[in-house]
Order: structure tokens, then sequence, then C-alpha cells
């Protein structure tokens, strides 16, 4: 009984391994215009948020229910393209940047829970979902993320991200009171220094790409509060309708432009999981 269960389990893996080898790339490659389109996204997401719930005066509550619904739909939306398409897996990642922000939003204003307690929470929920991704596919490579289980483990992973830079970007420029710039610099240097330790000192690609991924939600988070904030509470003043606007449009053109070069589009060979 033992050998013909491990005989099934193997048989599984390496038909689920097959098919995601056979099967093309649903998200797309690293590239200038997807760290460009990323930080964008990021920005708009901490600006959207604000707009809809206080400026619109729907509130944090009905805004959170309203984007996760729409977030659903989007995510339903993408898992049928099956492959990488530019203004699908976009769409996806500016909505879930937004319901990231507000999940957070919701456990410090609504649930009286410390961004500290957020942090180091998200931290852990991040944690997990890599190790149950690893221990199910043995691997988290970006570049093979072909069957519909590992795209599911690939956005709840972005989920955790965007909820964890919220926290931990709002934690250090309120409560430890470095203000939006500056915090923006300190997120901005720690991506530098893990770019310099992937192209100097061999860091590992796939942990160098997630540490990456982290840290531009609350650079962008930064930026996105200090152009929009009032200039009392160390912003800029622009608002958070022009801000969101301008970074829309810039994400419009960029996936436009994507859409029709297929720039982005990743092919990638059959290769050891």
């Amino acid at each position: 009984m033992t050998n013909i269960s491990g005989v099934a389990a193997a048989l599984f893996i390496k038909a689920d391994y097959a098919a995601s080898a056979l099967g093309p790339n649903r998200v797309p490659a690293v590239t200038v215009e997807f760290w460009l389109i990323k930080l964008m996204a990021v920005t708009m997401g901490e600006t959207a948020a604000d707009f809809l719930a206080v400026n619109l005066g729907l509130g944090l509550t009905a805004t959170s229910l309203m984007m996760a619904a729409i977030l659903v739909a989007a995510l339903v939306l993408q898992f049928r393209q099956k492959r990488y398409v530019a203004w699908s897996y976009w769409l996806a990642v500016v909505l879930i940047s937004v319901v990231g922000t507000l999940v957070t939003d919701n456990l410090v204003d609504n649930l009286g829970v410390s961004l500290i307690t957020c942090t180091i929470g998200f931290t852990l929920a991040l944690g997990a979902t890599f190790t149950i991704w690893y221990a199910a596919e043995r691997t988290l490579s970006i570049h093979e993320i072909k069957t519909t289980r590992r795209e599911a483990f690939y956005w709840l992973a972005i989920l955790f991200t965007f909820a964890l830079g919220t926290a931990a970007g709002d934690l250090v420029a309120e409560q430890f009171g470095l203000g939006y710039m500056a915090t923006g610099i300190l997120f901005g240097m720690i991506i530098a220094s893990i770019t310099a330790g992937y192209y100097l000192l061999r860091l590992d690609g796939i942990w160098a790409f997630w540490i990456a991924y982290i840290f531009t939600r609350p650079l962008g988070a930064s930026f996105g509060d200090l152009l929009s904030q009032p200039k009392d509470y160390g912003g800029l003043g622009l608002g958070t309708i022009v801000t969101s606007a301008i970074f829309l449009a810039v994400i419009v053109s960029i996936v436009a432009w994507l859409s029709a070069t297929h720039r982005g589009q990743e092919e990638t060979l059959v290769r050891s999981a």
C-alpha cells in the first residue's frame, strides 16, 4: 500500500510538472517596465484607497467590501487567461494593491491592531505562504507560474506583500516619526542594496525578487503620501485625486504599450523545478 501511494504521488507530481512545463508563464518577465508599473501601482494603491474611503466618503468598511468584490472578479478574469495578458495582469495588481492597503487600514483603524503587530503578523503570513508554496511545488520561481495552483500561491503572496508593505511603511513613517520623504529614501536604499547584492554578490534571484517586491510597497506608499498628503502633515498637498490620476494615466500608457509590443511575455525553457 505504501509503495502504491508513493507511486501515485510521484505520478501526480510528474503530471503536474509536465503540465506546467508545457504551458506559458502566466506572469510577466521581470524588466524595467515591470518595476516601473509595480512602483506606480503601489503608489496609486495608497492614494486610491484614501480617495475612495475619505474623499468620496464611502468609509473604510464599504470601500473594503466594494474593492474586495472587484478584485475577486479581476482575479477570476486573470485565472481564465492561462497565460500572461498585460492588461488583465496589471489590473489585478492595481486592485490588489488597493485591497492590501485596505486590509491593513481596517486592522489598524477599525480593529485597533497596532502597526507593529500587523507588520509581524503579515511577515509570518507571508513566510507561511512561501513555506507551503515551496513544500507543494518545490520552487518559488516566478518563471514557472504555469499552473492554477502556482498562480494561486503567487497572488496570495502578492496580497501579503502589499499588506505587509503598507504596515511597515506606516510604522516607519508615522509611528517611528521618520516622515514620508525619509521613509521613501530608506526603503529605496534597501532596494538598491538588494539590487547590488544580486548583480555583484550573486544573491539568489528568487529571494532578491521577493525581498525587492516587498520593499517597493512601502517605497511607493511613502512617495504616494508625500505627494498627496497636506503640507501640514508633511506632504506636498497634491491631493489623492490628482496623484491617483497621474499614476493611473502613466500605468495605462505603459500597459497599452506593452500590449501592443508584446513586451514582458516570457517563454521559458523546460527546467528542473
